[in-house]
């Protein structure tokens, strides 16, 4: 399988990425399926640079907060209005009240287009502890957060097919390195800097990112959800503290192909 990033950014779009977004594809009956987990603002106008967003196949939404969803709704407006509209309608799995959710954040009250609305567009599946997606087994588990969160592990269904972990957004938990365990990467959230004054049950640092990682015996930690507030090369720097093995920060582009012996390196698109 691969996953690139189509977009790092935390809690808000950076000067150098989309918000939360990530692309993982295999081949899959004779062609490539495309899965993203999450569509955060500035995720769909990127996707074009990696595939026609026409070819996708499946969303997964860690969770509603606007930074890692708001896009589902230009999704819905080129499957609806671009030149090769209608676009097929695909299943989008989330968090139960995922579709009212969309519809609060693309509806205007008294005013209603004509045909199937952002709610009824998509095809809308509340995340299972085991789910098919294609070429993918596809487990999810409910993380800290002040919403409801999941982690993902996508597991490629094949022999020497490789294994990714999402976090979502999540504070500190057994679950993820639970999730995670044995598998080739995990793309872990870090939006906090270390220190005393952290909240609990929001985010990772780097640091506590890297200890899961080490609890879960995973080969590569990508750090992602760094917001533009804090420098990631410091958040890179927390997290080395902890952990000695490969330890890479997520950005706009970057790829990797996972499986097959093991992960290979990360490069630009």
């Amino acid at each position: 399988m691969q996953l690139t990033i189509v977009g790092s950014s935390g809690s808000v779009s950076g000067p150098s990425s989309p918000a939360s977004s990530y692309l993982v594809q295999a081949p899959y009956e004779g062609r490539t399926f495309s899965l993203v987990l999450d569509l955060g603002p500035g995720a769909f106008g990127a996707l074009y640079r990696y595939l026609e967003p026409c070819e996708l196949d499946a969303v997964g939404l860690s969770h509603l907060h606007p930074d890692h969803c708001a896009d589902l709704s230009g999704l819905y407006v080129a499957a609806r209005y671009a030149p090769t509209a209608p676009w097929p309608r695909i299943p989008v799995y989330g968090p139960a009240g995922t579709p009212e959710r969309l519809a609060r954040a693309y509806e205007v009250d008294g005013a209603a287009e004509p045909g199937l609305s952002i709610a009824a567009w998509f095809d809308h599946r509340v995340w299972q502890p085991v789910q098919t997606i294609g070429p993918f087994t596809v487990r999810s588990c409910r993380v800290a957060h002040p919403v409801e969160a999941y982690a993902v592990r996508v597991d490629e269904d094949r022999p020497g097919g490789g294994s990714l972990v999402f976090s979502g957004d999540t504070g500190s938990t057994p679950v993820l390195a639970e999730l995670a365990r044995g598998a080739d990467l995990l793309l872990s959230e870090a939006a906090f800097l270390v220190g005393p004054d952290n909240p609990p049950g929001l985010h990772l640092t780097g640091a506590d990112a890297a200890a899961a990682a080490d609890q879960a015996g995973v080969e590569l930690l990508v750090l992602t959800h760094i917001p533009p507030w804090h420098d990631p090369e410091r958040v890179l720097a927390e997290a080395r503290q902890v952990r000695q093995g490969p330890i890479e920060l997520a950005t706009a582009g970057l790829r990797w192909t996972i499986g097959d012996v093991a992960v290979a390196s990360g490069h630009e698109t």
